[in-house]
């Protein structure tokens, strides 16, 4: 045997004339005898025999499972047939265009029973039956069921559409319920459309003959395969004798002892059959290992208990002396055999290695991964830096700190003085550190420390043994024992770099408990700490941007609202959430006790948006000097952009577009509460009158700025003093989660309270609106308007006649008597005779005076010609033109406006000062 252990062979002799060395037999295939042969058919017979019914059975089996499956599947077609026909004759109904109207009208049943009958008769279904809102059927194919209450359309009364088994009165069926919604999307009945139960089985019923019949056939097909496979076997065995199994036998031991696999044979008593090569050598088995227990082996005493356990294994992976073997037993008995087991073992010594380094290399990428997951969420520089503690921290480090520089956390760019940074972020594993807390300054000032030496080279540096390094320790020993005494051992310090400049610094402690840092532990920091560079750089730009952004908004966004009487103003202006925008409000006192209100918003954000609102509210502001219209100015503004827009060159490819801007201008007057609106592409105002009712104003609408071609019009209201107006833009009420109707009626109901000061509804609204960061730029401007009180105004309709001019002079003297301003009566009636004279003469009829007394004194003069007259120097041979001149002396402010017909000139003193205009200069004026 050689000390290999084979299988028992039956050793034979030849029968004669076959295996000798003489005879006619002599050179052939020796053949198994006659009655051998027979012997050996008769067991291949039983065998095909066995085969045959095992198949048969196996095919009958395959063939019912195989009907009972096409019966379910008919079933469940025939079902979603119905479902799907019925679903559509419903939708077709419900969302027929007269569907919805003929359910309001007064006789819904007469108008769609016979359409319903049609329309069932054409989708081939049993019903289509029209429901009210409330489940009451309007129409049915059964005239009877007319006024009976469905059951179970619920959900399609809450508006969803949905198909369903029904099993119920009047009887069990497939159906398909729709809501039948109006323009405004509300439910306004239902539409139910099905096929009876019986009808849909009865179409299943009909398939179950053919169904059967194909599972008979398959049957007799596969039942009439086996036997010609069972008759095909026996004819190609022959029957095999002693010497085919013998050989076959050669075959399988050949094989078996060949393989680099270890087998081992143990009978039910613990005893070996078999052991093959690759067995003796991987566990080292004796020569005569045949027949000998298995506990006389010599084996590791837990590989000798699996094996006489009898137990099941897989890949259980045990020591054989210097080698990991992975083993698999499995009983003989479930396959044949007598009681005992097969025992395999593989060497996987060296796999196992390099799995161990697989997996190791695996977790450091996976690390990585979760790394840039976490790291950087935020635009935050702070959060940034303990984002990369919190990830390092326990799975590569014990205690990591992050220093920044002061220019970094401030958003400015990185210095070159990294002697000195602060810092950001520490996280340890467990509390009792001794190092400086977050917020202290880090100075490095010894050159040979590992944190200086990676500053100057630029890279990590890596101490293994804090115990026995002591260039770390010169900066701060006390420091370096109590880090110690923590338990403190190695450390990696690696310069926080991006673009190749300083940001910072980051330290990797490890303590006792946790193996020191190797060179693959100073590759997965530095990978680590450049992609956090990355994120803080990152985080650090945004927020310069943004601070830079926020600056320029708030420089450009009214600091403060001005001084008026007419309107108790409060505002509100909320950036976006990623940042400032174009959205802005404004406040402007007009001449006459006036007041402009205007919001607006423009495309975008960031900082070119808001230098583009910079660049609308200054025009606003520009053409509201000259005192126009606000149909007027949002046409010269809507001018201005087309302009601007048309100017900008191809490169200007991050440049903010004006075109699509919106824009609300209202004047308001409180002489008589009139107020004058006109939008350009804006939402319009709420209204709330002093009885807490809101409303939006029906005001023409016009095309957002520079898209041109359309004229803007004017909207007008009349507000009762007390009457609070509401202007705001669309990121107020529209929101992802809302649409706009939903936002308005919002509005209405958070707004809609009586006696509410405008800061008081200013507030409410943000709480109510706006609970979290905004998702885009909301401005906000609540005025509640003031009247000019009747007796504070002095009208005169002047005749179209110079000598009516002594008389109104002297009605003005008296009236300025009774507002006790008796000072100002001289300046008051020079002013009011140079303007009314110009007005006779140059103007055209009618003629009006009217006296404003406030918070200054105004003085009105209006007439119905357009000429603006002009300030000049007169010459001294000129009679005229000396007028305007003495009046810009006396007042301290005046000017013109345009109405729909004619023009006003306007003067305002002020009533603290009486105006005394140098006499040098009235007689120069003179000519004197």
């Amino acid at each position: 045997m050689s000390g290999r252990s084979r299988w028992p062979r039956a050793r034979t002799a030849p029968p004669p004339g076959v295996g000798g060395s003489s005879g006619p037999g002599r050179g052939r295939r020796p053949w198994p005898s006659r009655g051998r042969r027979l012997s050996s058919s008769l067991s291949v017979r039983t065998l095909a025999a066995q085969v045959f019914l095992l198949q048969a059975l196996i095919m009958l089996l395959l063939v019912a499972v195989a009907a009972a499956a096409l019966v379910v599947q008919g079933r469940y077609d025939a079902q979603r047939n119905a479902e799907q026909r019925s679903l559509a004759a419903a939708e077709a109904f419900a969302h027929a265009p007269g569907t919805a109207l003929a359910l309001r009208s007064p006789n819904p049943t007469a108008r769609l029973q016979d359409a319903a009958e049609q329309a069932r008769k054409g989708a081939q279904v049993d019903f289509v039956s029209v429901l009210d809102r409330h489940g009451i059927r309007l129409t049915d194919p059964v005239p009877a069921l007319i006024g009976t209450k469905a059951e179970g359309v619920g959900r399609a009364a809450a508006g969803e559409t949905f198909t369903e088994t029904f099993h119920g009165e009047p009887t069990d069926a497939v159906r398909a319920v729709v809501p039948v919604t109006d323009a405004s999307r509300r439910v306004v009945g239902m539409v139910a459309a099905g096929i009876q139960y019986a009808n849909v089985s009865h179409v299943l019923n009909g398939q179950l003959p053919m169904l059967f019949g194909a599972a008979a056939v398959a049957l007799v097909l596969a039942t009439g395969g086996a036997a010609l496979v069972s008759r095909r076997l026996l004819r190609q065995t022959h029957g095999l004798g002693p010497a085919e199994m013998t050989r076959m036998y050669e075959h399988h031991d050949a094989v078996l002892h060949a393989v680099r696999e270890g087998v081992l044979i143990v009978d039910g008593e613990g005893c070996v059959l078999l052991a093959n090569d690759e067995a003796q050598r991987l566990l080292g088995l004796p020569a005569d290992a045949d027949r000998r227990q298995v506990r006389e082996l010599g084996l590791a005493p837990r590989l000798t208990r699996l094996l006489e356990s009898q137990e099941t294994a897989t890949d259980e992976v045990l020591p054989a002396g210097d080698r990991l073997l992975a083993v698999n037993i499995r009983p003989t008995a479930p396959y044949g055999g007598a009681q005992g087991l097969v025992a395999t073992f593989r060497d996987t010594t060296d796999l196992r290695a390099l799995s161990g380094q697989a997996e190791v290399a695996r977790g450091r990428l996976s690390f990585l991964y979760e790394a840039g997951m976490r790291i950087g969420t935020t635009l935050d520089v702070r959060r940034t830096a303990e984002e990369l503690a919190e990830v390092a921290v326990p799975r590569l480090a014990d205690v990591v700190t992050v220093e920044l520089l002061d220019s970094v956390l401030r958003g400015q760019e990185p210095t070159s003085a990294v002697r000195e940074m602060r810092r950001t972020a520490l996280r340890a594993s467990r509390d009792g550190h001794p190092l400086q807390p977050v917020g202290d300054p880090i100075r490095f000032v010894m050159a040979d420390t590992p944190m200086v030496s990676a500053l100057r080279q630029g890279k990590a540096v890596l101490v293994p043994d804090l115990h026995s390094a002591q260039d770390w320790r010169a900066q701060d020993p006390e420091g370096a024992l109590r880090a110690l005494e923590y338990g403190i051992r190695s450390l990696i310090t690696v310069p926080l770099r991006a673009r190749g400049v300083v940001l910072g610094m980051v330290n990797f402690w490890r303590g006792a408990t946790s193996p020191r840092f190797d060179e693959e532990d100073v590759a997965v920091a530095e990978e680590l700490v450049a992609r956090a560079a990355v994120a803080i750089d990152n985080a650090r730009r945004y927020s310069r941007e943004h601070a830079l952004a926020m600056t320029l908004q708030r420089n450009l966004l009214p600091v403060g609202l001005p001084e008026q009487n007419a309107l108790e103003i409060a505002s509100r202006y909320l950036p976006a959430q990623s940042g400032v925008g174009g959205d802005w409000f404004d406040v402007i006192p007009l001449p006459g006790f006036r007041v402009a209100l205007v919001v607006g918003d423009i495309v975008g954000h960031g900082l070119q948006a808001a230098v583009t609102m910079g660049r609308l509210r200054t025009a606003v502001l520009n053409f509201s000097s000259l005192d126009l219209a606000p149909d007027e100015l949002l046409g010269h503004l809507d001018e201005m952009v087309t302009r601007l827009d048309t100017q900008g060159g191809p490169t200007d490819d991050d440049r903010v577009p004006l075109t699509g801007a919106t824009c609300l201008y209202a004047i308001y007057d409180p002489v008589g509460g009139h107020c004058t609106l006109s939008r350009a592409g804006h939402l319009a105002p709420a209204v709330v009158d002093p009885g807490g009712t809101v409303t939006f104003p029906d005001l023409p609408l016009s095309p957002p700025l520079g898209v041109g071609g359309h004229p803007f019009e004017a909207g007008e209201l009349d507000l009762p003093e007390g009457s609070r107006l509401v202007l705001f833009t669309d990121g107020l009420v529209e929101d992802r989660g809302r649409d706009i109707d939903e936002g308005l009626e919002l509005l209405s109901s958070a707004i809609a309270h009586v006696d509410r000061t405008p800061e008081e509804t200013c507030r409410a609204l943000v709480e109510t609106m706006l609970p979290g960061h905004p998702r885009d730029d909301v401005a906000l401007l609540v005025a509640r308007t003031r009247l000019l009180p009747a007796s504070s105004v002095a009208t005169w309709d002047v005749p179209f006649d110079a000598e009516a001019v002594p008389r109104v002079r002297r009605e003005v003297s008296r009236r300025l008597a009774d507002w006790g301003l008796e000072g100002m009566a001289f300046a008051t009636e020079l002013i009011v005779s140079e303007l009314l004279t110009n007005a006779i003469r140059y103007g055209a009829p009618p003629v009006r005076v009217r006296l404003l007394l406030g918070r200054t004194l105004v003085c009105e003069v209006s007439d119905g010609s357009n000429t603006s007259p002009r300030l000049r120097r007169a010459a001294s041979t000129d009679e005229g033109g000396r007028g305007l001149f003495l009046v810009s002396q006396f007042a301290d402010l005046w000017g013109t406006r345009y109405a729909s017909r004619g023009k006003v000139i306007w003067t305002e003193v002020n009533l603290d000062t009486v105006p005394e205009p140098d006499p040098s200069v009235l007689f120069d004026a003179m000519g004197l």
